[in-house]
């Protein structure tokens, strides 16, 4: 007596869900890693902002811009609430304040690697922002 065998055992089942799960891995991958770095950029961009608009804001009460940027969190209340000039990366991105006198600023974030970050951006005097 022989019996008609139906449908798929658990391992066949197994197998196929397991080959399944490898290829949308190696199909997601890629935009996951994307998607951290324009992460990344997005905030670098929000950050320079946020840096332009303390200088702005403490030009407008001094008539000049800080000749260093401590004094912006020196101030009280402070213009900014985190020092971004300490050397330590933010969001993979480090901060440096390349051209900073009384009459004009060049403020650059710079990524760590080409895995933190696409580009740098520069925001000048004004409050431009310029991809590098």
């Amino acid at each position: 007596m022989t019996t008609a065998r139906r449908g798929f055992t658990l391992v066949e089942i197994m197998v196929v869900a397991g080959i399944l799960g490898i290829v949308s891995a190696i199909v997601l991958l890629p935009n996951v890693l994307r998607s951290r770095l324009n992460a990344n950029d997005s905030i670098a961009q929000t950050t320079l902002k946020t840096i332009s608009n303390a200088l702005e804001t403490y030009m407008i009460n001094n008539n000049a811009y800080p000749p260093d940027t401590d004094l912006l969190r020196a101030a009280a209340p402070p213009y900014l609430q985190t020092d971004f000039f300490d050397g330590q990366p933010h969001s993979g991105f480090n901060y440096t304040a390349d051209t900073l006198t009384d009459s004009t600023y060049a403020i650059t974030a710079a990524p760590l690697s080409a895995s933190q970050g696409t580009r740098s951006f520069t925001m000048t005097t004004g409050g431009v922002l310029r991809a590098n």
